[in-house]
């Protein structure tokens, strides 16, 4: 089968996908970070998924973060890509944004069984892929800087 290859500012890829950092603060400096337990491939990680035809990369991570999560999120900014060769020897772009939730609730379903809310510390130990803790930590990094700046939501 022939791959369709998708040509981006950085680079040809053969999949594209979006996901989130949602992050959830608890005080002025402490938040918190979902991550989402997958059953098929017994791993924890970000939510994200592939892009749809003709979607484009905000929409999709903000839809793909409520199929895993339950959580409808409005997007802080978006973050570093991900480049990386996915299980299957494709070449894959993930665009992230940083998302804070504004209404719903996590329900256990096929594709994630387990959301779990997580310090920095607690997800840097969970988190099966590097590049998914440096998210993280940079994710956690902005909400901090910017709640100390007031510029944050409150919740």
């Amino acid at each position: 089968m022939a791959r369709r290859s998708i040509e981006t500012a950085g680079g040809e890829f053969d999949v594209a996908a979006a996901g989130g950092v949602v992050v959830r603060p608890e005080s002025l400096l402490r938040v918190r970070v979902a991550a989402v337990h997958r059953p098929k491939y017994m791993d924890w990680s970000l939510p994200k998924g592939k892009l749809e035809d003709g979607e484009g990369w905000l929409d999709a991570a903000l839809r793909e973060v409520e199929e895993e999560t339950g959580l409808s999120c409005e997007s802080l900014g978006e973050l570093p890509p991900v480049r990386y060769v996915d299980r299957e020897g494709r070449r894959k772009l993930v665009r992230y944004w940083l998302m804070h939730p504004v209404s719903g609730r996590f329900e256990p379903h096929d594709e994630v069984d387990e959301l779990r809310w997580l310090t920095g510390r607690e997800a840097a130990q969970l988190l099966t892929y590097d590049h998914d803790r440096e998210l993280v930590r940079r994710g956690l990094s902005e909400v901090r800087r910017r709640r100390l700046r007031r510029s944050y939501p409150r919740t």
